[in-house]
């Protein structure tokens, strides 16, 4: 044999080797748990150091269409002034999570005995829950700015996105939490079945949450758009009662590209410079709440406000700059968002700046001018103290009362 033919012989072993040492990792992987690894929670380890995992823990995903309650109308009204709704919106959010809860546990073929179980799981959370959504919901939802967003035809979309980014908070939380208590598990460790491997909090985020979401956005838009086209028919007067006490002028400006690709080349764009100067006014709506009381024990008088809110809010656009590119890729709706943009930016700052706590400095001390020289002209040793109701905390809850 020559030396040409010993090398070809020499390589087809090596090859049948390889071959054969890839056949056997494969079918060890195939009928082998493999060794445990020092991180694994504490199964039963059979010879070889293969691990046993208990029928109860193994879960094998099976198709199911997710089914919702939840009305889309209905959410558009009460996401709207959940205040107003609180009682619409702790169902609503009930509702919503229960849905969540059923479409996982059919997604993982739950026997009826844990189905059954699902919604008293749920109802140890529900009383917190409701109250947490409820707090982000209104620390997110800027009082006072749905005439604006109404106008920007952004207001019912704005709302979804609250929502939206709440149950976006609290969903993985609560389904792992649920399903890994009814489901035997160890250290909430589940082992799962099948080509696709899902997540709990994956299949309620992608399969229910997101779908809804969408609907959602989509109802949105339409309501936006016959908002926006009411305001013009609309003339609105009332007597207000109205205390500001704090003044915001600023100016903000904003740049933006719109450019048209063709295979991933520029081939048009335009150029768009806004600024804008904004009047804001911080106070107190006192016809929503004002009360004076007379604590004679400890010689006090006693104001009480409402909390302080943005009373009015001026925003006056201003285009600089408009370069518009040959295929004109400026619409209404660029100029729409980009003022939007600066409005939002505006309140944003605003409320970041410490300024309603500031606003509750400049009460007190106007509230001492107006009223102490006449209390003590009453009386010398009673004086001033202003206190403020706190709407919408989570224990002002009306299902609790």
């Amino acid at each position: 044999m020559s030396v040409a033919e010993k090398g070809q012989a020499l390589l087809k072993l090596v090859a049948l080797l390889l071959l054969v040492a890839i056949a056997v990792v494969i079918i060890w992987k195939k009928f082998s748990g493999g060794p445990v690894p020092e991180d694994t929670p504490n199964f039963d380890v059979g010879e070889g150091g293969n691990i046993t995992v208990p029928k109860e823990m193994q879960v094998n995903y099976v198709p199911a269409e997710y089914e919702t309650k939840v009305e889309e109308a209905d959410v558009m009204k009460i996401m709207s002034n959940p205040p107003m709704y609180r009682r619409d919106f702790n169902k609503m959010v009930y509702q919503l999570n229960m849905d969540l809860l059923t479409h996982v546990s059919k997604r993982m073929d739950l026997p009826d005995s844990l189905m059954n179980k699902v919604e008293k799981e749920y109802r140890k959370h529900h009383n917190y829950l409701k109250d947490l959504y409820y707090h982000d919901v209104m620390q997110l939802r800027d009082k006072g700015n749905s005439d604006y967003e109404k106008w920007y035809e952004n207001d019912a979309s704005d709302a979804v996105d609250v929502l939206n980014e709440v149950a976006s908070k609290y969903t993985c939380f609560l389904v792992n939490h649920v399903i890994t208590t009814l489901v035997k598990s160890n250290k909430g460790t589940l082992y799962v079945k099948g080509k696709k491997v899902y997540s709990p909090c994956s299949v309620a985020m992608e399969e229910g949450l997101k779908p809804m979401v969408k609907r959602l956005e989509q109802s949105a838009l339409v309501q936006d758009f016959k908002n926006s086209e009411g305001i013009l028919e609309e003339r609105m007067e009332r007597v207000i009662a109205e205390l500001a006490t704090v003044e915001i002028r600023d100016k903000k400006g904003l740049s933006k590209e719109v450019a048209t690709k063709v295979w991933g080349y520029t081939v048009s764009s335009t150029d768009i410079e806004i600024t804008a100067i904004s009047l804001m006014k911080v106070g107190f709506k006192l016809d929503e709440y004002f009360d004076i009381q007379t604590d004679h024990k400890g010689k006090d008088i006693i104001v009480t406000l409402p909390p302080p809110e943005i009373l009015s809010h001026e925003v006056y656009p201003k285009v600089d700059k408009l370069d518009v590119g040959w295929m004109r890729e400026v619409s209404s709706d660029d100029f729409n968002k980009n003022f939007n943009i600066l409005r939002k930016e505006f309140r944003k700052d605003a409320m970041e700046s410490n300024v309603f706590a500031r606003s509750k400095k400049e009460a007190e001390k106007l509230m001492e001018t107006i009223l102490l020289p006449m209390v003590q002209s009453i009386d010398g040793r009673y004086k001033v103290k202003v206190r403020y109701r706190e709407n919408n905390l989570p224990n002002q809850d009306p299902d609790l009362n």
